[in-house]
């Protein structure tokens, strides 16, 4: 059976809003090296203060439903950006996060995405803005050779 995305993402909307965690696959390369296509899950949970640094489902107006990281918070605004993403941000209030990646379980081994030592290796890549597309070329070149 198959779904719009607009159908899936609206009942895990629904889920994470009564207070269910809810686990879904990785779909697509935004979230590069953190988050991989196909082979990675994010379990979700509704939270209710959003940080920077955390990776959030969001309805983005005129976008729809994306996962990527709060890249900056002001107020009731937030600036989303994916890991994988070179300068593309979204912009959306806090209401329109529907819930937050508590765990990322990479080939199995489930990591806590609030943890200290993934918050700095997210801060980093923060930092590495500016040089980001080249680590992400080696990335995707020697990952694609495995």
């Amino acid at each position: 059976m198959l779904f719009s995305n607009e159908a899936f993402f609206s009942e895990i909307a629904r889920m994470l809003a009564e207070g269910q965690s809810v686990t879904i696959r990785a779909k697509g390369r935004s979230m590069l090296p953190f988050i991989v296509d196909g082979r990675d899950r994010v379990v979700l949970q509704k939270k209710e203060n959003v940080r920077v640094g955390d990776i959030v489902l969001a309805n983005v107006p005129e976008k729809g439903y994306v996962l990527h990281r709060v890249y900056r918070k002001t107020g009731d605004r937030l600036v989303l950006m994916g890991d994988g993403n070179l300068k593309m941000r979204e912009q959306c209030s806090c209401e329109a996060v529907v819930g937050t990646v508590i765990r990322i379980i990479r080939q199995e081994n489930p990591v806590d995405s609030a943890s200290s030592r993934e918050q700095a290796k997210a801060r980093l890549w923060r930092w590495l803005l500016p040089v980001r597309r080249y680590l992400l070329f080696i990335y995707r070149h020697c990952s694609n050779r495995f």
